[in-house]
């Protein structure tokens, strides 16, 4: 194994929109709720609880990009 290839090469897969869209979410997401926690403003547990619900929405995100980048073997499915 060549020092340059310990950790292989690194792919999306098919879906990387998938992909950016849950890293973008899970960015926006952690900003707001940092800025939430950390910041004194008067709205901050609007920040806190939307940065919340981004970062849960955005595990649908990274759900569908893992189940639809699969692959399976012709031979092991039953057609």
């Amino acid at each position: 194994m060549l020092p340059g290839k310990l950790w292989g090469t690194c792919r999306l897969g098919r879906c990387a929109l998938f992909f950016g869209l849950a890293l973008l979410l899970d960015v926006v997401g952690l900003v707001l709720l940092l800025v939430g926690i950390f910041a004194s403003l008067d709205f901050w547990d609007f920040l806190i609880y939307t940065g919340s619900l981004i970062l849960a929405f955005s595990l649908l995100f990274w759900i569908a990009w893992y189940t639809l980048n699969m692959e399976v073997p012709l031979e092991k499915l039953d057609l």
